[in-house]
């Protein structure tokens, strides 16, 4: 299995317009795959303008905020491709759509590596930045999931949270539970 790095992607509109979803982008060699779901900004994006800008920060409210509707994150422009990287990105990569391998599901938009930026030193793991971004993706599965599935793996989570967050990733942890809680309360009512 190659390597999945979740990290935050930044695409284009042909208009211009900046979008900004977390996404997990698939080792390639040298380069890197990403494979939005249809249908999604991104991958309307990437045929529109095909670069994108892959942005790793340690930051995990951002992956919650895009994820519960705030998509607002300070960001500069990309140094040799059209489109911009966080302003807190630990580092990003520049990358140019070389192909794509279609799919019903999930278009492979394979990119090549144009530039790759370091801004800032990782200062090292924190069990519940990970327990965010697993989360994080559990809220984007909600209707792939089990019901079971998602408060097993939530309340296993939740130990991580709670001896080793700080205040960003006790935040981004409340607003996906939210979520999360929400997308229940709103299924129940519909039966």
């Amino acid at each position: 299995m190659p390597m999945i790095r979740e990290c935050i992607v930044t695409t284009l509109s042909d208009e211009g317009k900046l979008h900004i979803a977390p996404l997990g982008i698939i080792e390639d060699g040298e380069g890197w795959v990403i494979a939005p779901f249809r249908p999604s900004t991104t991958l309307d994006n990437l045929r529109a303008t095909p670069f994108a800008v892959a942005s790793f920060t340690d930051d995990v409210l951002v992956f919650a905020g895009c994820l519960t509707g705030n998509k607002d994150w300070p960001t500069r422009p990309a140094r040799h491709i059209p489109g911009a990287f966080l302003e807190n990105a630990l580092a990003h990569l520049e990358l140019a759509v070389e192909h794509v391998e279609e799919d019903d599901l999930r278009p492979r938009f394979h990119c090549r590596i144009v530039y790759e930026g370091n801004h800032a030193p990782f200062q090292g793991f924190n069990r519940a930045q990970a327990a965010v971004i697993e989360t994080a993706i559990l809220a984007t599965r909600l209707k792939m999931l089990p019901r079971e599935k998602i408060e097993t793996e939530l309340a296993y989570h939740q130990i991580a949270v709670e001896k080793t967050a700080g205040p960003r990733e006790h935040e981004a942890w409340r607003v996906l539970v939210e979520k999360i809680e929400d997308f229940y309360k709103h299924a129940e009512t519909s039966d």
